[in-house]
């Protein structure tokens, strides 16, 4: 049957045609057309502009400010350092995949609805994830930790050509986190993908845990050819600097290139995890007591069967459990853990709460359901959400810590306390502030654009960290009532500041401002 001239048959015809150097070269421009997109979203370019200098700058300086110091390039402790300097090569590679992993193979440069009805290839998709990655906290703190101790380990004689090195591996890690992470989405959409790739999650814990157990761990991150890498950042012979350059380089080159290919097999396949709770059917229950128990249990479904918080959490909650396990890590350091994971927890959603509903906020405020009920309970749930993930982290971290004393239980009890109240305190705020409407659905969106997740979770981050680091020392004193005095003092300031967004909402026209933002996702 023949088709009319506009149909776009013709063009899907000629794009099928196209080389794969064509395809290449378009998939580079769509990127450049996409974040020039991304950039006129901006609300304060002028600020976000200003982030990025001083973050350059702050990298700047990391990496080359140690090299100056004293006993930079030494016999002591920077020989110590250009020891471990493999392992930690080895070690960023890890984490960057576990995080690619995660999020279904990258952050999104375009959120999935927009991005269907332009002609944006996944090799586009592909590029615009690997731009991404660096705008992580956690991508970041690794970064600039391998960069500084690179520039502590080997002096000033050597530390811009070793920071070359370091500069391209940190690419090529990221390029090959993305070829793994999107190899396991594509396999997670073929029939019991999902299963198979969850009995590999056991199997490599069960493997890594055999070797901390055994003693091999180190011995195996020292059999790595990194070491290759690391004598070359500070070789004489410009020939082997040269080599080392080359090789990390061709590495990235050939590992970017290579990430389009299952990237395009997972775009062609159906994400069977997230069309399973789109399609899904659930059975009805009793009708709940009160009008706060109604609005719990439907923030409750929405946050527990959405696909990214599923995945997020379970992340969450073991991968910092297992390197405490391997790390060896005592009751008395495990007060940093629940503050780790309660960051990570509100990047999820809670950093931009309401966006969860997106248009199901209408209906939400059509309902006779107080204000104060409905803010209640997202709080509530974001604090169970957030509880949920520190108690499963600290279980697994448990495994080989011992017996604690009264004083490191008390301290963790405060930390966990504290830290979450502080969180959702700071998460529901910004919610109310910065809305932004996002489509969560995806197992690969964030809750907000990636100028401001770095923001936020470098602000977590830190505030939980001090935090974490202040119940660890009141752990070792004698006095375990210490801790929950002061942990009274913090609750009831985080619990004031959480009251105030709570009157802040209550007002109609604010809260109709929320609405409307999110809404229009």
């Amino acid at each position: 049957m023949p088709t009319a001239v506009s149909s776009t048959e013709p063009v899907l015809a000629r794009r099928r045609r196209r080389r794969p150097v064509g395809n290449a070269v378009r998939a580079v421009a769509d990127v450049g057309h996409l974040l020039r997109f991304r950039a006129g979203t901006v609300r304060h370019r002028g600020l976000s502009a200003l982030g990025g200098l001083l973050l350059l700058g702050v990298s700047a300086a990391i990496a080359i400010v140690p090299a100056y110091v004293e006993g930079a390039g030494g016999p002591d402790e920077a020989f110590d350092v250009l020891v471990v300097l493999p392992t930690a090569l080895a070690g960023f590679v890890v984490l960057a995949v576990v995080s690619a992993a995660a999020s279904g193979g990258g952050r999104e440069l375009i959120p999935r609805d927009p991005a269907s009805v332009h002609p944006i290839s996944p090799t586009t998709d592909h590029l615009g994830a690997l731009l991404l990655a660096p705008l992580n906290i956690a991508w970041l703190i690794q970064a600039w930790a391998l960069m500084g101790a690179t520039a502590f380990a080997v002096g000033s004689d050597y530390v811009y050509q070793a920071q070359v090195v370091v500069a391209l591996w940190l690419v090529a890690g990221t390029a090959f986190a993305q070829v793994l992470a999107w190899t396991l989405e594509g396999v997670r959409r073929v029939p019991h993908g999902i299963v198979g790739v969850r009995m590999l999650n056991v199997v490599v814990f069960g493997v890594a845990l055999g070797l901390q157990l055994t003693d091999q761990m180190i011995s195996v991150f020292d059999s790595l050819p990194t070491r290759w890498f690391v004598l070359g950042m500070i070789a004489d012979d410009g020939g082997r600097w040269l080599a080392s350059v080359g090789v990390v380089l061709a590495g990235a080159l050939v590992l970017a290139v290579l990430g389009a290919v299952p990237a395009h097999i997972a775009a062609h396949r159906v994400p069977r995890d997230e069309l399973h709770v789109e399609s899904g059917q659930y059975a009805s229950r009793p009708s709940p007591r009160s009008d706060l128990a109604a609005m719990v249990r439907t923030d409750r479904g929405s946050v527990w069967r959405a696909v990214p918080m599923r995945r997020g959490v379970a992340v969450l909650a073991i991968g910092p459990g297992v390197v405490a396990v391997l790390g060896n890590l005592q009751w008395g350091s495990m007060t940093i853990l629940p503050g780790l994971v309660a960051s990570g927890g509100a990047l999820l959603y809670g950093v931009n709460a309401w966006c969860l509903d997106s248009r199901g906020t209408l209906w939400r405020e059509s309902l006779p359901v107080s204000p104060r009920t409905v803010f209640d309970a997202r709080a509530l749930v974001l604090a169970e959400f957030l509880l949920v993930a520190s108690l499963l982290t600290v279980a697994v971290a448990a495994i080989r810590a011992g017996v604690p004393s009264l004083p490191e239980v008390t301290a963790l009890i405060s930390t966990l306390l504290v830290v979450t109240v502080q969180v959702v305190g700071a998460s529901m705020r910004w919610s109310f502030k910065r809305p932004y409407a996002v489509d969560l659905r995806s197992s690969r969106a964030t809750p907000a654009p990636p100028s401001m997740m770095v923001a936020y979770s470098a602000r977590l981050a830190l505030s939980t960290t001090v935090t974490g680091l202040f119940f660890s020392a009141l752990s070792q004193a004698d006095d375990w009532s210490l801790s929950l005095l002061i942990a009274v003092a913090m609750l009831s300031w985080s619990g004031i500041r959480l009251l105030r967004v709570r009157r802040l909402w209550e007002d109609p026209t604010e809260r109709a401002r929320v609405v409307t933002t999110v809404a229009v996702a």
